[in-house]
């Protein structure tokens, strides 16, 4: 049987770079807390796995990609019951020890806040605007295609002042630490989701339930962001597919 611990979190690899993750591993381990971290890879071999090999973490080689959400998602009988906090973590973040006691302070402090997110800069230490609106299906495709950028930047709260802490609609997926019973009675991701819309999705869900997201920026992180589906013509597809059964669903 599992132990009970203060922080579980998750990361889903598909061919990841090794000196990224191992970066991302380090960030997470780091943290003086009872914690676990659960790797979840997609990957089509396991050469990953000897990356992965610490007290502290869990390695499952599935074998095959079956989408991030679901992947996230295998999880949840592990975490139910069995820690506090759990950490949706992308392989290419890194952050400070300080940073996950600090934000689990903040969701304590906010009794109707299911989950939080940092501030996000890039490599060069400039800001992501990983704050959003709902999104709309033509927000969507305009944002994958570079158009109406006017548009697609008022969704993303610029009128605010990203210093204070506030609650937007929803936070991009990147790093977002949950309060455990929250994620497992939303039964985690929406596995109709394989790639993109997974993170709008669920903080849609979470305002469903009455609870709240929430940004707090005194902390932060640094993601590189790829930007995938910017650059590939099947991740722009699993992008509008994605869009399409977003829109389908909350319409």
């Amino acid at each position: 049987m599992e132990k009970y611990v203060d922080i579980t979190a998750t990361i889903v690899l598909y061919k990841e770079d090794v000196k990224t993750l191992q970066k991302s591993i380090a960030s997470f381990l780091s943290v003086q807390l009872n914690k676990k971290l659960y790797i979840i890879d997609n990957s089509p071999t396991n050469i990953l796995q000897e990356f992965c090999d610490f007290p502290d973490v869990e390695y499952v080689f599935v074998g095959k990609n079956i989408g991030f959400g679901s992947a996230h998602n295998l999880v949840i009988e592990k975490i139910n019951d069995r820690s506090k906090y759990h950490l949706i973590l992308n392989p290419d973040v890194v952050f400070e020890p300080s940073v996950l006691p600090k934000l689990i302070k903040e969701l304590e402090n906010n009794l109707d806040a299911a989950m939080v997110s940092p501030k996000v800069l890039y490599p060069d230490d400039s800001q992501q605007y990983t704050c959003r609106k709902h999104p709309t299906f033509l927000e969507l495709i305009y944002r994958r295609l570079g158009f109406k950028k006017h548009f697609t930047r008022s969704q993303e709260y610029r009128d605010k002042d990203f210093s204070k802490a506030f609650f937007p609609d929803f936070i991009h997926g990147c790093f977002m630490l949950f309060k455990t019973q929250d994620f497992c009675n939303l039964n985690g991701f929406d596995e109709r989701y394989f790639l993109y819309l997974e993170d709008a999705d669920i903080c849609k869900e979470i305002k469903q339930t009455g609870k709240k997201i929430l940004y707090f920026p005194k902390v932060h992180i640094t993601h590189t962001h790829k930007r995938g589906s910017s650059k590939s013509t099947k991740l722009l597809v699993y992008h509008i597919v994605s869009a399409i059964k977003y829109a389908y669903k909350w319409r």
